[in-house]
């Protein structure tokens, strides 16, 4: 079933691929955690409701609906937006504005990944903030600790170590969920193996091939995760 020959002119062709897909995980898993830690922090802190609201209503919008639909609506549907407001931009002096709504493949794929991935960081985050016992907080402000310090130094370093596993396995998810910037015309990994798949109807060997590209990048994410995870671990710290 497997042509073996096929693979000596397949890993090359695919590796351009994978240098794609690295070009678009890597900024978009650094900004989605960057993203991550200030909406969770934010929103798991003791902030006022009329900054937590729109941040809630951020997290609720990209965790509610399909990655899919995200895509098209970045891709697709904000130059339309920008058609609507080309003649609000022109009768301001901003004749050029609605120009930023077009977005390239892989400028409208880092943007969504990198939003889908901080709202699923932001309640790792959030969680973590609130696992940590509120006797703490009364602890730290007996020593004379103020508000800002106390969350600082003593909450934000604990909900860290704690909310790391939980980042780590989001950006695994980032990994393999960053396959579906095909469908915007972007040739990552799974767009080159389509295109290839599609000029020789080798699908079996195609995709075989695109799925140890794609195991090869969970599995070394995975282990780097667990490397820094062990490498802050606080002895004791998060064990039974």
């Amino acid at each position: 079933m497997f042509d073996l020959a096929y693979y000596q002119t397949l890993w090359p062709r695919l590796f351009s691929g994978f240098w794609l897909s690295l070009s678009t995980i890597i900024p978009a898993a650094l900004a989605g955690l960057a993203i991550g830690v200030v909406v969770g922090t934010v929103r798991g802190a003791m902030f006022p409701r009329f900054l937590v609201a729109p941040l809630n209503a951020y997290v609720s919008l990209f965790r509610g609906t399909a990655l899919v639909v995200q895509l098209f609506v970045c891709y697709y549907g904000l130059p339309q937006l920008a058609m609507w407001l080309k003649p609000f931009f022109a009768a301001r002096g901003l004749p050029e504005l609605w120009r930023i709504f077009y977005l390239s493949p892989y400028a409208a794929s880092v943007l969504i990944f990198a939003l889908c991935s901080g709202a699923y960081h932001s309640e790792y985050i959030r969680g973590a903030i609130l696992s940590i016992k509120k006797g703490q907080f009364a602890a730290a402000r007996a020593l004379g600790f103020t508000q800002a310090q106390t969350f600082w130094n003593i909450i934000v370093p604990q909900a860290a170590r704690r909310a790391w596993p939980g980042c780590g396995n989001e950006i695994v998810y980032l990994i393999k969920y960053s396959s579906l910037a095909y469908i915007v015309t972007f040739k990552e990994l799974t767009g080159t193996a389509m295109t290839l798949a599609n000029s020789s109807f080798r699908y079996a060997e195609t995709f075989f091939a695109a799925g140890l590209y794609y195991l090869f990048m969970t599995t070394l994410a995975a282990w780097i995760m667990r490397r820094l995870e062990k490498a802050y671990a606080v002895p004791g710290f998060g064990r039974g």
